[in-house]
């Protein structure tokens, strides 16, 4: 069985929403897996057009009044089957964090304490804004017109973020104390 690129799968998973056009699956894309899986423009179309050759997808052109045809693409049989085998795979690594804050920190001796701590303010004051952004889509999901076997999970994911990004702020405020 061919194997592909994680943001592929991404996309496929993408497909069983109601997202069918590149532009709905990057709206899709940066506002809720953007905050775990960064995939750009230049990503989506690519791997949509592989999807279809590998007979995932099929594609179909769709006209709206006032508006310019675009592509719409729906999962075949062998795109959900080719989804749920790697769904259902071990997960191969865990993820490795590159984080600039931590990065300067570890050379921080080389930079004046004024700095590092301006530093750590800025990425805990950035933080606690995503946090609070991590709020609003709680409450959009909470409230909104979702498949509520989707939101589940959309919601499982969220709380892994919230749970993270409290953790990284209450790691700033200990930091800084120290100082």
């Amino acid at each position: 069985m061919k194997k592909y690129n994680h943001s592929t799968y991404a996309i496929l998973g993408i497909l069983t929403t109601n997202c069918r056009s590149g532009y709905a699956i990057k709206q899709l894309i940066d506002q809720s897996l953007n905050h775990f899986w960064k995939i750009s423009y230049g990503q989506i179309y690519p791997a949509l057009k592989l999807i279809v050759e590998d007979g995932l997808a099929t594609v179909r052109t769709s006209s709206h009044e006032s508006k310019p045809d675009r592509n719409e693409y729906f999962l075949t049989s062998k795109g959900k089957e080719t989804l749920r085998n790697w769904l259902e795979a071990p997960i191969e690594q865990i993820p490795v964090e590159r984080n600039e804050i931590l990065l300067k920190l570890f050379f921080g001796r080389y930079q004046t304490q004024e700095t590092t701590l301006l530093q750590l303010e800025d990425y805990k004051q950035k933080l606690e804004a995503r946090y609070q952004s991590y709020l609003n889509i709680e409450h959009a999901i909470s409230t909104g017109k979702n498949s509520e076997e989707d939101a589940r999970y959309w919601l499982f994911t969220l709380d892994y973020g919230k749970r993270v990004t409290m953790a990284a702020i209450e790691w700033c405020q200990a930091t800084l104390k120290q100082f």
